[in-house]
């Protein structure tokens, strides 16, 4: 019979000190993923680059309402999903005023979480439990990817591409 494999020990003080460090970094990117969404033209939202791919619409949203809904899970040490959430807007603008709203007040809730709090184990739909704070790095992960696949659809939509990190084309790196 063999043992289960070790779980690290993590301090009270490391998970409050991992959670300042990494939501100061979604903070940070937050202003560049409004960029992109904001870069989608509402004549184009229906865009695909191919028919199996989401609209540009579709990801837009996807990448707002989850950046959302994994801070606030976090918050709440409970993962659930019931499917994409009914959208509170109809153009870009009004889901980047909605965004820009519930993730000031997703963050406020996680950087309120008390070092207690952060280290409970949070199950992840069967397929992952871990201490709520380790979640924020796949929260991370999870806007960055999409963000990416989005940012991908913007010059085939005649649209332009923020500087992200350290330039594009249609805004070039000033140093």
């Amino acid at each position: 019979m063999s043992s289960p494999a070790s779980q690290p020990h993590f301090t009270p003080e490391f998970a409050a000190t991992y959670r300042d460090i990494t939501l100061a970094r979604i903070e940070q990117e937050h202003p560049t993923t409004r960029r992109v969404i904001g870069n989608v033209p509402d004549n184009q939202r229906e865009y695909k680059p191919e028919p199996n791919s989401r609209s540009a619409w579709d990801l837009a949203c996807h990448v707002a309402q989850s950046d959302v809904w994994f801070l606030n899970s976090i918050a709440d040490r409970n993962f659930e999903w019931t499917g994409e959430p009914p959208r509170p807007f109809d153009t870009v603008a009004g889901l980047l005023k909605w965004y820009e709203a519930e993730f000031k007040k997703a963050a406020a809730r996680v950087r309120a979480m008390s070092p207690q709090d952060l280290l409970k184990p949070v199950p992840f739909f069967g397929i992952m439990t871990m201490p709520a704070f380790l979640f924020l790095q796949f929260a991370q992960d999870h806007t960055v990817h999409h963000r990416g696949q989005l940012t991908t659809y913007l010059r085939p939509m005649g649209s332009k591409v923020p500087d992200i990190y350290g330039g594009s084309f249609d805004e070039p790196f000033k140093g």
